[in-house]
């Protein structure tokens, strides 16, 4: 656990300013002092267990998460064909980050035949609020509805768009489709 305390002070300021909270909206949410956090993050003093609980819920995280105690490293592989898979329908995909605790984004592969689409049965539900998704198409064409406005996007295209939206993915073509997505979950709409 040393090495879990030593790194908490600039991990917890890389979550509170990736979370894009001040110091004072984490001491509002988790009821430990602006100064408090200030010292913890430059290293200055060391939280108590009891603190260092308040901080991880005001950061949206159980203890053991923030202080990385539930993972094996600091580098998680998945490889080839590892991932977690579903859908149906003429769309598969697979997600390609692994679950750890307190991730912040989740990279997936979507596979979609021609005519298919994204966003039925067998699916991942719709996105937090907050989240911030950005797709690279691969191959072939799509055509993404956000709020029930289409884009079309040919292989190369890249789009980022706020995705607690309703939104989908759908193949108009006649060629299959791949295209990779990134979830970034709850990060605040500047």
């Amino acid at each position: 656990m040393t090495a879990a305390i030593s790194t908490l002070g600039p991990r917890i300021r890389a979550l509170r300013e990736a979370s894009s909270l001040s110091l004072r909206d984490l001491a509002v949410r988790s009821g430990v002092s602006a100064p408090m956090l200030s010292q913890v993050e430059r290293g200055e003093t060391s939280p108590t267990l009891h603190v260092a609980h308040r901080i991880a819920a005001g950061l949206g995280l159980r203890l053991s998460q923030l202080l990385r105690l539930d993972e094996d490293g600091a580098v998680t592989i998945v490889r080839a064909g590892e991932g977690r898979r579903g859908g149906r329908d003429g769309h598969t995909y697979e997600i390609v980050t692994p679950p750890l605790p307190g991730q912040r984004a989740e990279v997936s592969r979507h596979v979609l035949r021609p005519g298919a689409a994204t966003g039925g049965p067998g699916d991942p539900r719709l996105h937090e609020p907050g989240a911030r998704e950005t797709a690279v198409v691969e191959i072939g064409r799509v055509l993404l509805h956000v709020d029930g406005v289409p884009h079309a996007l040919a292989a190369g295209d890249t789009v980022t768009f706020d995705a607690d939206l309703p939104h989908h993915f759908e193949n108009p073509g006649e060629e299959e489709a791949i295209l990779l997505a990134v979830v970034s979950a709850g990060l605040r709409r500047s």
